[in-house]
């Protein structure tokens, strides 16, 4: 009886879920801190996001030849973006945009709705699909949008649900990397497991980096991964800090988050709970 309700239960979930989530793979395209020879530096920011219901470019640096040159060099064809996410107005994000439109053009570009007409002009002279973003909102499956966050400057950070936790790609940080990471737990009520990205620490101190490494710290943040505008004193700090939970990024690294076997993780589950009823049941007995 056991046995076959065990059956039963099991291809019930084999129905209702996936048997093996894929792997989420980060590459990151364009940054000012080298990591692989071959590709060009330039100050700004690029991520390709692989492994959800769609493929993601966040950010599109500030030259587009540097940006695709740096695709093509990691065999990335621009063909395969769905989504492109832009954090905030900043050239060194956003003024690598039309140079790609011109290679896809069949692509949604999420963009902060603070964002000047220009911009959005480029996105609609290509014939791409715009969404304009203020709010908190759900992007695709298990990706997110911040919204727009700060005042004077706003900018939106990528969320991505995984089965290790949330996952934050951070274009510049301008409202605060704690800040985001609040904004993030706050929305999903999860834990986070990385945050890579900007975190615009390169203008601070060492005091004031230790108060934000503690701040990231007591929100639970396992992995760090900061780039481009955080600054080598930071990324120094965070290293000492996380030890080998820092993830030394620059153009071209390759970041991969296995993803749990959801089918596997819930039939173990089934099987521990058969056996503690079998036993009560024998113990009645």
């Amino acid at each position: 009886m056991y046995r076959l309700r065990t059956i039963i239960l099991f291809l019930a979930i084999l129905v209702s879920t996936y048997a093996v989530a894929e792997d989420l793979n980060l590459t990151i395209i364009y940054d000012n801190n080298p990591y692989n020879s071959e590709l060009e530096t330039r100050w700004g920011f690029s991520c390709l996001v692989e492994g959800l219901e769609k493929t993601i470019l966040f950010d599109v640096g500030g030259e587009g030849s540097v940006l695709l040159n740096n695709m093509e060099k990691l065999d990335i064809n621009a063909d395969v973006v769905d989504i492109v996410v832009l954090s905030h107005v900043h050239y060194d994000h956003v003024g690598g945009l039309p140079d790609f439109l011109r290679k896809n053009a069949n692509v949604t570009v999420y963009m902060p709705r603070s964002l000047p007409q220009s911009i959005k002009d480029e996105v609609k002279n290509a014939d791409a699909e715009l969404v304009q973003i203020h709010n908190f909102i759900k992007i695709c499956k298990n990706v997110y949008s911040t919204g727009e966050l700060g005042s004077f400057l706003k900018e939106q950070s990528l969320i991505i649900k995984t089965s290790k936790g949330l996952v934050i790609i951070t274009g510049c940080a301008h409202p605060g990397i704690i800040n985001i990471i609040k904004k993030a737990k706050k929305e999903l009520k999860t834990n986070v497991y990385l945050v890579v990205g900007g975190f615009h620490l390169c203008w601070m101190n060492t005091w004031q980096i230790k108060g934000i490494i503690n701040g990231v710290k007591e929100e639970g943040v396992k992995k760090v991964a900061p780039s481009h505008c955080s600054g080598d004193l930071a990324r120094k700090l965070f290293a000492k800090v996380y030890e080998k939970d820092f993830i030394l990024v620059g153009v071209g690294k390759k970041i991969k988050i296995k993803q749990l076997n959801y089918l596997w993780k819930n039939m173990k589950i089934i099987l521990i709970n058969e056996f503690y009823m079998k036993k009560n049941k024998q113990m009645k007995i």
